[in-house]
């Protein structure tokens, strides 16, 4: 009499040990993003005051912020310039996509500044899962 022998059934989804690396690092560059910004902001206000004044400066010099600190985590890392680059322009991709209807009156600077943030997240989630195997 023959038994069916059971074997495993690849999964499509990913494993957990392949998700856990990415969220890992998802998080080291926020954090790293919000170093930045508190490291960098107060040096911004010595250097130049007032130049945070207008809300497209603002969202540029915040982005500018976070990227210099998560770039910097990532280099530590070891992670190629080609991926830092890629990673900060997730970061400043929602700020120039709202500064159009911004500048056209369409919505406001506090608008720009939340949503901005808030479409940062899943913008940068794309590269690092793109590049899930470096």
């Amino acid at each position: 009499m023959h038994t069916p022998t059971s074997t495993p059934v690849p999964s499509s989804a990913p494993s957990r040990r392949r998700i856990r690396p990415l969220v890992v690092h998802y998080v080291e560059m926020v954090v790293a993003m919000f170093a930045g910004m508190v490291v960098l902001g107060p040096v911004w206000d010595l250097v130049w005051p007032g130049l945070t004044a207008r809300t497209d400066v603002m969202a540029m010099v915040m982005a500018t912020d976070m990227a210099i600190g998560m770039a910097a985590w990532m280099r530590f890392r070891r992670s190629s310039w080609r991926h830092i680059a890629e990673m900060c322009a997730a970061m400043y991709l929602p700020f120039l996509v709202l500064l159009v209807p911004f500048e056209a009156g369409l919505i406001s600077g506090s608008a720009v500044l939340l949503w901005g943030h808030v479409l940062m997240f899943p913008a940068m989630a794309a590269p690092l899962v793109w590049h899930r195997d470096h």
